[in-house]
């Protein structure tokens, strides 16, 4: 594996663990020209390609790294870990390819992630349904809001 600061063609694998329920393999390794530490996934290849028909019926290519991304935006500056949001995007991930389908449609994975960050964090979740169903004023936030709220006044929730 390249090192990504110097370029050097090698590079010496220091710990080794499964992720994310056994499907991903994580590496810690390092450069012995400069010494730089740094981390590899390794993921099974699928043969199948996912395709995400789009608001304007655009289809592309499932990309796990735009979920992730979208998913990381909405956690900025709270405590939530990089490893619950990959794990997150994996269980995504995994429940798309079991439907057996070759397209799905982005709000689909739109409702997805949206529900995976109310289970992570309040927040997060706001933040990414005001965006992703486009909330247009405060009512729509305050609406949102007071739905948390009943659920978390109900006792199921300590978020």
């Amino acid at each position: 594996m390249r090192c990504p600061k110097c370029n050097y063609e090698d590079s010496r694998v220091i710990e080794t663990r499964a992720v994310e329920d056994g499907s991903v393999i994580r590496r810690r390794r390092e450069c012995p020209k400069c010494g730089r530490r740094f981390t590899t996934y390794e993921r099974m290849e699928r043969n199948k390609v996912l395709l995400v028909v789009k608001k304007d019926g655009r289809r592309e290519a499932f990309d796990r790294q735009k979920v992730l991304k979208g998913m990381i935006r909405a956690c900025e500056k709270l405590p939530v870990s990089l490893e619950t949001l990959e794990n997150a995007v994996s269980s995504i991930e995994e429940e798309l390819y079991s439907l057996g389908v070759g397209e799905v449609s982005s709000a689909s994975i739109g409702e997805m992630v949206a529900n995976r960050l109310k289970d992570i964090h309040h927040v997060a979740y706001v933040r990414f349904a005001s965006v992703y169903r486009e909330f247009t004023d405060l009512k729509n936030f305050i609406d949102e809001i007071s739905k948390l709220l009943e659920k978390k006044e109900g006792g199921k929730d300590q978020r």
